[in-house]
């Protein structure tokens, strides 16, 4: 069985508060992006292994396809095993989600081969326990995010339209950008974010598009506001970080735009000797 997992954006990202047990409060607006890993799912297998190209993705129980595989037997009671072959194409430490998408796929691929003995509600619930961004992903569609991340809210409201999307190259902790962040500095915006759910995205909507965890992610690679200013000066409507970085996305009115923004920052990159890696893409609503 073969599944696409996609990559996430945040399309903005608010700190409520510190919780308790450590997590931060979250108000933020996700939606999948056409940017692909690809998950091949081989079953009669005798025990849950993982396989993968890329250098830095685990290939035990580290690895959040893994914990998910192992998650859905426990579950189910089935005795089972899975080969999970993960063809990486989403960056890692971007702030996209690709682990996140790639365990949520392993779950919805095995519920679907064994004739969905787990409803999507109670899916979704256990994917928790994986990472906050998997319910999203089991989801599958733009919603607003509340809680760490996990409480979901359907927002038809999106529609698609073209990004670019540079990863620096430069991997970012999401546990360090939430040590530097100053809470105190994202209260001085007064911002209804109520309002941005019932735009489509137009350019009143857009100019509120923020995300609270840019200045501290930027501290860590300040290649994120060098990303930035680039998309920025290629006629992006808006340029933010996703999630906490350091991938950065620029929205764009139309696919002409974002093709010719391609162009110019490609030129960039090589004139600069970056090795940012740039993706055009769109919305997947």
């Amino acid at each position: 069985m073969e599944i696409k997992s996609p990559a996430k954006i945040n399309l903005f990202l608010e700190v409520i508060g510190k919780r308790p047990d450590g997590y931060h409060n979250l108000n933020t607006l996700m939606c999948c992006i056409a940017l692909y890993d690809t998950i091949q799912l081989t079953f009669g297998q005798k025990k849950i292994s993982v396989h993968c190209t890329h250098p830095d993705v685990p290939d035990d129980e580290t690895n959040l396809a893994w914990r998910a595989a192992r998650l859905f037997f426990d579950t189910t009671r089935i005795c089972k095993g899975v080969r999970i072959d993960i063809k990486k194409k989403i960056p890692i430490g971007a702030g996209l989600g690709g682990g996140s998408s790639n365990a949520a796929a392993v779950l919805k691929g095995l519920n679907s081969f064994y004739g969905s003995p787990v409803s999507n509600k109670d899916l979704m619930a256990a994917g928790k326990s994986i990472g906050a961004d998997v319910p999203f992903f089991i989801y599958g569609k733009p919603a607003r995010a509340t809680g760490i991340g996990d409480i979901l809210t359907p927002c038809d409201c999106i529609k698609s339209c073209p990004i670019l999307v540079i990863y620096p190259s430069i991997p970012v902790s999401t546990a360090k950008v939430y040590k530097k962040l100053n809470l105190r500095l994202t209260k001085n915006k007064k911002i209804n974010t109520q309002f941005l759910f019932k735009l489509n995205l137009g350019q009143d909507a857009v100019k509120q598009l923020f995300n609270d965890l840019e200045l501290a992610a930027s501290e860590i690679c300040p290649e994120i506001q060098e990303a930035k200013t680039s998309l920025l000066a290629h006629n992006a409507s808006v340029a933010l970080i996703t999630g906490s970085g350091s991938a950065v996305f620029g929205l764009y009115d139309n696919i002409e735009n974002a093709k010719k923004a391609y162009t110019a920052i490609s030129q960039y990159i090589l004139s600069k000797n970056r090795t940012w890696q740039l993706y055009l893409s769109h919305l997947a609503i």
